[in-house]
């Protein structure tokens, strides 16, 4: 008896490999494309923070934070800081940039931009689980101390973001800097540690903490 064979021809696969193509071309170009728009969000939180403290500043002749009127002087939930050690008006905001301490001046930053119209957010500071400190587009704390985060910055203000994927994190540095994760006024560093230098080069996978100087 002969029996009849059937299977897909050359053309019908070559047909079904162009259709995979053209989806993975579509969603790699989709990821890139979001890539591409947390990178500027991103981005724009280092932009912006900048105009925080100078509109505040030329405002009020304080800095957000460092600030020490009277309560409520400014706005009805206005706090000033009172963490044992940190010394109000004395043009530094002082803490570490990934502190949750509602009593801390860096943390109370966000408060009084928020509460004096310059940045959105609650101004609900009364404790630690009714503050809604500020998230970078990946979801991690952004944050701003005087002090250099990472050894060999310099600067004036420092704006940290952490949780940032590596390749984004390396658009990021190459738009807004010179996109290596070691030098200019953007450093990068796969884990937390104050005293260590940015990484020399972007590791291949994994999140960094990114760091500018202002």
């Amino acid at each position: 008896m002969n029996r009849q064979q059937s299977g897909f021809t050359l053309v019908e696969i070559a047909i079904v490999l162009v259709i995979i193509g053209l989806l993975l071309g579509g969603v790699l170009k989709g990821q890139e494309l979001i890539n591409s728009a947390k990178a500027k969000n991103l981005a724009n939180d280092f932009r912006t923070v900048p105009i925080f403290i100078y509109g505040y500043q030329d405002k009020f002749k304080r800095l957000p934070g460092d600030d020490d009127s009277p309560n409520a002087s400014r706005f009805p939930d206005y706090k000033k800081a009172t963490l044992a050690g940190q010394t109000q008006k004395n043009g530094t905001i002082e803490g570490i940039w990934n502190s949750t301490d509602v009593t801390s001046e860096n943390v109370l930053f966000w408060q009084h931009v928020r509460g004096v119209g310059l940045a959105a957010g609650s101004t609900d500071f009364s404790d630690t689980t009714k503050a809604s400190l500020p998230s970078n587009a990946e979801g991690g704390k952004i944050g701003i101390q005087m002090t250099p985060p990472i050894t060999g910055m310099s600067g004036t203000y420092y704006l940290c973001s952490e949780n940032i994927n590596t390749k984004i994190a390396q658009q990021l540095d190459t738009t807004v800097d010179d996109g290596k994760p070691d030098s200019g006024t953007m450093r990068a560093q796969a884990k937390f540690d104050d005293t260590e230098a940015g990484d020399k080069s972007w590791p291949a996978s994994g999140s960094v903490i990114v760091c500018m100087s202002m």
